[in-house]
């Protein structure tokens, strides 16, 4: 395992370094010095520090043509206002004495920037060794002649020269190496938002996930979308939080209408154009670029830095690259959302269609009747599923389940015409079940609806001459629909499954069979439609065994709470749509019935 390090003192690390330094403020008051620039310049720090610079050490007056004080001034405020270190040229200015006289001294000064996390100068770092012992030993050193003083000269001068060319290219290198690890970082954070964008389901989702995953991402400080409405007059900025948004003019010189407009905006630096408005506080640099489409416009993306931004072609590249994403996954979520809201829209207009016609039953003495109608649960599948029930002329009940192929408005439109139909054929005729689907059936034909359907149609009538409470007599014809469940007096329960004809809209004058059944007081008749028994996973004779287990006992609940248990037992997934009717006959119950 390896040993825990030590936390380094940095102070004492900067007081015991053999080399002088000065730390000064970006306005050239001395902070601290350490024990060699003390001793180097005769100085203490309670001497020095609070102190302009340039009070501690004056230029000398005996000498008027010094100019070392200046060039080091002018270095110190060029590596403050470019963020940059700068190296000096062998400078010589003097150090006052206790006396009042001053030392000829010779420096080899060096100014660094030290700069906060938002990219300001906070402090400038004074380097300077005294190189006045080599200076004198090379001017002894070139006493016999001037000649040979004039030569040293120029290979000091050209030894300078070239250590300020392998600076200047070691500085570009390092900002070449800055800038493609910086690149790298932002291609790296574009991957992962772009990822991320094709999750979003919404323009609030993906509008949130910009900001959150796009200014890490960039490694910037504000960033945030416009959206331009075509015909607009304004643009609406937001930042993907949740109460953001605030309308700007289209005409604005603020950046982001400037991009919405379909012009690109680059500020390096907005402290050397003041006139330029910047798109937050306390921002040095933003980017505005345009959110296309092919030939449309959605709107524009605004970036910003605190720090100046030098904007090489690799950045402008990324942003262009981010902002092409954002626009592609904006128009993406926005077409999903008109895309559900038109299938709301086409679902809410079809089960208002739907439910005008699915009326509440009648209340004929003696008989109790329920109705449950379930929409499938696919969004924007609305199906031809109908009940009915309504009393005739001559005293009967009739109800009715039926189902017309397919899951959209045309269907839900047939259901309603047939369901319409039906009811005119049944009080015209006043005949039985089979009578009716067969004028139904070729009613259907003659009108030319090609549709198909199937259909249970029942018919409880008082049985001629009984007496009140004697039961009911039950008439029906199956057009293909599955078969009615009966639940007896005594729990016993049977599926009506007699044999069915054809469904409607096959054969119109093919003969239609009739059944009848006595039903006794007590008795509960359900009808209803496929999407009650039908699974993906089972087959139909599954689901009907399905069915009649869960009446099992049911026989001494109300009608309507039948119908809760029927539609809770069997737990359809309601991937097609349910209708269901169950009738009760009221009345003494006699005991058990057989047959």
């Amino acid at each position: 395992m390896t040993e825990e390090l030590p936390t380094p003192d940095f102070r004492r690390v900067f007081d015991v370094s053999p080399t002088p330094f000065l730390l000064l403020t970006p306005d050239h008051v001395i902070v601290h010095a350490n024990q060699a620039r003390l001793e180097a310049t005769a100085t203490t720090l309670a001497e020095t520090v609070g102190r302009n610079l340039f009070d501690v050490f004056p230029m000398n007056p005996d000498d008027p043509a010094a100019d070392g004080l200046v060039n080091l001034r002018a270095s110190l405020e060029r590596a403050r206002d470019t963020r940059r270190p700068h190296t000096m040229a062998i400078q010589r200015y003097d150090i006052p004495r206790p006396d009042g006289g001053y030392e000829e001294r010779f420096w080899s000064p060096r100014n660094v920037p030290v700069l906060d996390d938002d990219g300001q100068v906070v402090l400038l770092l004074h380097r300077s060794d005294d190189i006045t012992d080599y200076i004198r030993a090379r001017d002894d050193a070139g006493a016999p002649g001037a000649g040979d003083q004039g030569r040293v000269a120029q290979v000091e001068a050209d030894l300078f020269t070239r250590t300020r060319e392998l600076e200047h290219s070691n500085a570009q290198l390092r900002a070449l190496r800055e800038r493609e690890q910086r690149t790298s970082r932002a291609l790296a954070g574009l991957a992962r938002t772009v990822s991320a964008l094709s999750a979003a389901e919404t323009r609030q989702d993906l509008l949130r996930l910009v900001a959150d995953r796009g200014r890490p991402g960039l490694a910037a400080d504000h960033l945030a979308v416009a959206l331009h409405r075509p015909g607009a007059a304004e643009v609406t900025i937001v930042d993907g939080s949740a109460g953001s948004g605030h309308r700007i003019p289209v005409d604005s010189p603020a950046p982001a209408a400037v991009a919405a407009s379909g012009r690109r905006v680059l500020v390096p630096d907005g402290a050397l154009d003041p006139a330029a408005p910047a798109p937050g506080p306390g921002l040095r640099a933003w980017a505005a670029l345009p959110l296309r489409v092919g030939e449309r416009v959605l709107g524009s993306l605004t970036v910003g830095w605190r720090a100046p931004r030098p904007f090489q072609h690799d950045d402008v590249q990324v942003l262009e690259a981010y902002a092409a994403q954002c626009a592609q996954a904006m128009d993406r979520a926005a077409r999903l959302e008109r895309e559900r809201r038109q299938a709301r829209d086409t679902r809410s207009l079809a089960e208002t269609l739907q439910r005008s016609l699915l009326t509440e039953p009648p209340r004929p003495e003696g008989l109790g009747i329920a109705v449950r109608y379930r929409p499938a649960a696919r969004e924007a599948e609305v199906g031809g599923d109908w009940y009915d029930a309504f009393p005739t002329r001559d005293g009967a009940t009739t109800l009715v389940v039926g189902d017309v192929t397919g899951h959209d408005r045309t269907s839900a439109a047939v259901m309603g015409q047939l369901r319409n139909l039906l009811r005119g054929v049944a009080h015209a005729l006043g005949s039985g079940p089979a009578a009716v689907l067969g004028s139904l059936d070729r009613a259907m034909s003659d009108l030319g609806m090609t549709t198909l359907a199937t259909a249970v149609l029942a018919r409880i009538e008082s049985p001629a001459g009984a007496a009140p409470g004697a039961g009911r007599v039950l008439r029906w014809s199956n057009a293909g629909h599955p078969p009615p469940l009966l639940i007896r007096p005594d729990g016993a329960v049977e599926l009506l499954d007699r044999p069915r004809n054809l469904l409607l809209g096959v054969a119109p004058e093919g003969a239609r069979a009739e059944h009848a059944l006595l039903l006794p007081p007590g008795a509960t008749v359900v009808l209803y439609t496929d999407g009650l028994i039908e699974r993906r996973d089972a087959t139909l004779d599954d689901g009907l065994r399905r069915l009649a287990d869960a009446a099992s006992d049911l026989h001494a609940l109300p009608v309507e709470a039948i119908c809760d248990a029927v539609l809770g037992r069997v737990a359809p997934d309601f991937s097609d749509d349910v209708a269901l009717v169950a009738l009760r006959v009221e009345g003494d119950r006699p005991g058990p019935l057989r047959g």
